[in-house]
């Protein structure tokens, strides 16, 4: 059973949980005296769907947490909210009785006014909603205490907000260079990767049990049962573009993030529980490659979806398309996973990266349908199925652990948590990789697998293709300067999270700033330009710059001696000091809470320089004049030449000072 819950989440999550609010909210009060208040929060919940309780225990679902702006210096909150009847019964995924409501939930929290003039109560109330799919959602609420209309956002930035979100602006000169980036053609040329990593999913998924028979079987039927074969054809092909179009819509709902709020994905993509959650389910999709339990869609719907294929025209081929889609998803849908996880929890615009991947996917997957269509006499061609469609499974259960391991190590670096360090990680990865190694040497097989009469030569040449990958990674455990993996970057943690000694917290035991304010005053000091570098303990790119880039001789050398190094981890979910925490008006119609390190650098980067993915590097003087245009993800000449022009600028707006004041 739990497989089919995790499956079913997870492919699901996307199409329907985002595009849809189950629980809508209202509220009420009543006086009790001249101070004491009961604020009434009622949810009505939508047919199916469930909301969990304050008290459902720890280690399931998430609880519904209450808070007031204005608790302990306005009023004071008399007890904890009372909650109308719950119901409880037994999870088996998290193996906990869980506490929940179904249909409605009312609230009610006791106040006594501290201060006689407060006029309105504003509480944030994060909960988690339940159908086949869960979401959190975050329910901003007012409540009037004199019975007249709600005030919303003008209250919430108050005048200490406003003076520290002045503090969050930067006065900058030269903004003309914010117009223009270096990056188009890379950030171009990063799409069509995404595309291409998409279209490799697609046929490696083209390999396995659940797909490649289905191939012969179903061109056979378009080319056989249709009274020409032009239309045969025709209809192969649009059954081909059917698939793609399935697939494709997969991604839409994530094109609706953009309108939420720009650093929406970012928090989406480094949320801790995340990935947790998708550590889980990868390690679900590995021992489902290993033939222990089959991921599968309700059988019901591969059969309403079959009687529905046999419309005839073009719906009836649409149907047969949605048919293959989720009878194959035992197969399809661990690899499938592996790059939705990836890019959903990937920096930069996550919609377009998305459907970019699993376009190709589809691509992929469709092709040989109308390839063996048009020109049918190469179906001879294909090789017969077998046992190395099995092998060819269980290689990718252990490609999807080694991957599981990716998410659980970036819920470790953005909580700070120490457990997965970089040699760690690099250790865990050797063991799964030679646990492959043995698997296909045949010193081992999996209990459903038959015993093997021969080892053939393309899993001898896969098993030394990994130990030779072993061996590349055993320096990965050392303190050396062989330790830097360059082909990997990104996948283990950055090298300064490591158990040894570290010069600095900084990449590559590199001087820099996590606080634009201090960075800035010794900028001043050493009279150096600044290159804020906006980064994210979950960014793959970012260690790929830092350990591919940044490692080489003449950028170091320029990063270490000429340059004012600020990193700022937009990602950063440790708390700010209370007396640090405010408010920022995004718009007229959007404020946002800064709570966290990372709230308060992301926003920062996309109220001074318009743009919310990283890495992305700023070249500025102490006196904020930028001195050339932002740049992302680059290669090594490129990046060098950039910072080379950026002192050049700099050395020659210092010349020009004295000249503009007159001295």
């Amino acid at each position: 059973m739990i497989h089919n819950i995790l499956n079913t989440i997870f492919l699901f999550s996307s199409l329907i949980g985002f595009s849809q609010e189950p629980v809508v909210w209202g509220t009420s009060f009543e006086k009790v005296s001249d101070t004491d208040y009961d604020l009434v929060y009622h949810a009505t919940i939508a047919d199916k769907w469930h909301m969990f309780s304050q008290y459902t225990p720890d280690g399931g679902s998430l609880p519904t947490v209450l808070t007031f702006e204005g608790a302990g210096t306005d009023f004071e909150l008399l007890g904890k909210a009372e909650e109308s009847e719950t119901i409880n019964e037994y999870s088996e995924v998290f193996e906990v009785e869980e506490v929940f409501f179904r249909k409605e939930a009312t609230f009610t929290q006791r106040i006594r006014l501290l201060k006689p003039e407060v006029r309105q109560v504003n509480v944030e109330i994060f909960y988690q909603a339940c159908i086949d799919v869960c979401i959190n959602r975050t329910a901003m609420l007012g409540i009037a205490l004199d019975g007249g209309a709600v005030i919303k956002e003008e209250r919430l930035v108050d005048d200490r907000s406003e003076v520290l979100s002045q503090g969050l602006l930067l006065n900058l000169k030269n903004k003309d260079l914010l117009t223009r980036s270096a990056n188009g053609q890379v950030e171009k040329n990063g799409l069509w990767g995404i595309f291409i990593l998409g279209f490799l999913g697609g046929l490696i998924a083209l390999l396995t049990p659940c797909v490649f028979p289905m191939i012969p079987l179903t061109v056979s039927f378009f080319t056989k049962h249709s009274q020409d074969r032009k239309r045969g054809v025709s209809r192969a092909l649009l059954y081909g573009f059917f698939i793609v179009l399935i697939y494709f819509l997969l991604s839409l709902p994530f094109h609706l993030f953009d309108s939420v709020d720009p650093q929406i994905l970012n928090n989406l993509s480094t949320n801790i529980w995340l990935n947790i959650f998708f550590f889980a389910v990868f390690i679900s999709f590995a021992f489902s490659f290993f033939g222990y339990y089959e991921l599968t869609l309700p059988s019901s719907w591969a059969n309403k979806m079959d009687k529905a294929s046999e419309i005839g025209g073009g719906i009836g081929v649409f149907f047969m398309a949605l048919t293959l889609a989720i009878v194959s998803f035992s197969c399809t849908g661990p690899i499938l996973g592996a790059l939705l996880g990836s890019t959903t929890l990937a920096q930069g615009d996550v919609a377009t990266n998305l459907s970019a991947g699993i376009l190709g996917f589809g691509v992929a997957l469709a092709l040989p349908f109308a390839i063996f269509a048009m020109f049918p006499a190469w179906l001879n061609a294909l090789p017969k199925s077998g046992g190395w469609m099995n092998t060819a499974k269980a290689t990718l259960g252990f490609l999807e652990l080694a991957l599981a391991f990716k998410f659980l190590s970036k819920a470790d670096l953005v909580a700070h948590w120490g457990l997965l360090k970089r040699e760690v990680f690099i250790g865990i990865w050797i063991m799964i990789f030679l646990l492959m190694a043995l698997y296909l040497l045949g010193r081992f097989r999996f209990k459903h697998e038959p015993r093997l009469r021969k080892i053939g030569r393309l899993r001898i040449t896969t098993a030394i293709l990994t130990i030779a990958f072993i061996i590349y990674l055993v320096p990965g455990l050392t303190n050396t300067q062989y330790a830097n993996l360059k082909l990997i970057s990104g996948f283990p943690p950055p090298l300064f999270y490591s158990i040894y000694p570290q010069k600095t917290d900084c990449p590559l035991g590199l001087d820099c700033f996590k606080d634009f304010e201090e960075g800035l005053v010794h900028a001043k000091a050493e009279e150096k330009p600044i290159l804020i570098d906006f980064t994210g303990w979950g960014c793959e790119n970012c260690r790929r710059m830092e350990e591919n880039v940044w490692s080489t001789d003449e950028v170091f050398s320029l990063l270490d001696e000429e340059y004012v190094l600020i990193s700022l981890y937009v990602d950063d979910r440790r708390q700010l000091a209370k007396e640090a925490q405010f408010n920022f008006r995004l718009n007229e119609k959007q404020v946002k809470s800064i709570r966290t390190i990372g709230d308060k650098w992301a926003t920062f980067q996309t109220a001074n320089f318009g743009t919310a993915s990283q890495p992305y590097y700023i070249l500025m003087s102490p006196g904020l004049e930028l001195l050339h245009h932002p740049t992302q993800y680059t290669d090594e000449g490129t990046y060098e030449a950039w910072l080379e022009k950026g002192l050049e600028n700099y050395q020659i707006s210092n010349r020009l000072a004295p000249l503009a004041s007159g001295d």
